[in-house]
């Protein structure tokens, strides 16, 4: 069994806390391997001591990528438009996924889909399989493109937490970016029939905010569409 940590749930924001004090970033883990997805700004110099065995990126952006620029100690997966758009770590093992493929990585399965968020820094979302389990993980969020073949019998959505209810999607020409709020991705959930969804990445709706107020709308609209869901914090660890 593996067990999932969520070492990092802070978005690229200002405000912290003890609950959300570092960059979102996930550790799969079991006695034998580690894989860290992931590896924000706040993570330089820091994230050595988890020994991760791999790195996956799911975009280039600071809070997701810059914990790099110093070097890593294992190999570094991702796909060729997040290495074309990360320029200032030069000193690590690349890997690359190919989008759609099935790539084995310490006996986990990683499927990249491309999704929606970045005009500059194109995102995908990882579809994870081990020991006949699947999940989703897109911390960084607009649209998934292809959700219907993303999400197909996905047991767990680990998704953006960077707004509740307020759209930060945006658009230029026929493209879209920014942020899908917690209580869209909540409806993919629902019509993907994905029974549970944990949000990371949280922004300061969800930072500074009330945990009580919070849970309770989560709750609510989790219910409306049947799915079981909650918000991420620093140190969390699930069985997976």
């Amino acid at each position: 069994m593996l067990k999932l940590s969520f070492i990092g749930t802070r978005g690229e924001i200002e405000a912290r806390t003890r609950l959300h004090k570092m960059h979102s970033s996930l550790l799969i883990s079991d006695c034998e391997k580690r894989v860290m997805v992931d590896c924000g700004a706040d993570w330089v110099g820091k994230f050595q001591q988890l020994a991760p065995d791999a790195i996956v990126l799911t975009h280039a952006h600071p809070d997701h990528a810059w914990g790099l620029k110093e070097g890593a100690p294992c190999p570094v997966f991702a796909p060729v438009r997040t290495w074309d758009s990360l320029d200032n770590c030069e000193s690590i093992e690349r890997r690359t996924l190919e989008l759609r493929a099935r790539q084995d990585i310490l006996g986990i399965t990683f499927q990249a889909f491309a999704v929606e968020h970045s005009l500059r820094c194109p995102a995908v979302g990882y579809r994870i399989s081990a020991g006949g389990n699947e999940l989703f993980y897109s911390p960084d969020v607009a649209y998934i493109p292809e959700h219907a073949e993303a999400l197909a019998g996905v047991l767990l959505y680990i998704g953006d937490g960077a707004t509740l209810a307020r759209s930060m999607v945006r658009r230029r020409g026929d493209k879209i970016f920014g942020h899908a709020p917690v209580r869209t991705q909540l409806t993919w959930c629902q019509k993907e029939k994905v029974p549970r969804a944990i949000f990371t990445h949280c922004g300061s709706e969800i930072v500074t905010g009330d945990p009580k107020i919070i849970g309770d709308r989560l709750r609510t609209w989790a219910s409306e569409r049947s799915v079981t869901a909650g918000i991420a914090f620093d140190g969390m660890e699930i069985e997976w």
